[in-house]
């Protein structure tokens, strides 16, 4: 005998996806009244946000590069003057 026959009942499977179904069906109005429709968060919503994370850390980067590039462009000497003055000292 087969158990696929047109008589079979409703399974434990589909019960849990209805049930799925509804609890996110509940979970989305219980939001939408709760903070309102300008507040819900969109994939457009999420989209932007992403982009103006990328553009402040874009941001970060370019005015590190520049601090970098600023601390480069200092003259060694004032390092190795230092480095000279302290290796002329004894040693007790």
């Amino acid at each position: 005998m087969s158990a696929n026959g047109p008589n079979q009942t409703i399974g434990f499977t589909t019960i849990s996806r209805t049930v799925a179904s509804l609890a996110a069906g509940v979970v989305h109005t219980l939001e939408r009244a709760v903070i309102g429709d300008a507040r819900m968060r969109t994939a457009r919503g999420n989209a932007w946000e992403a982009v103006c994370a990328d553009r402040a850390r874009a941001a970060q980067r370019e005015e590190l590069d520049r601090l970098v590039a600023e601390l480069a462009a200092v003259p060694r000497a004032v390092g190795t003057e230092r480095r000279d003055a302290r290796d002329a000292q004894p040693v007790s």
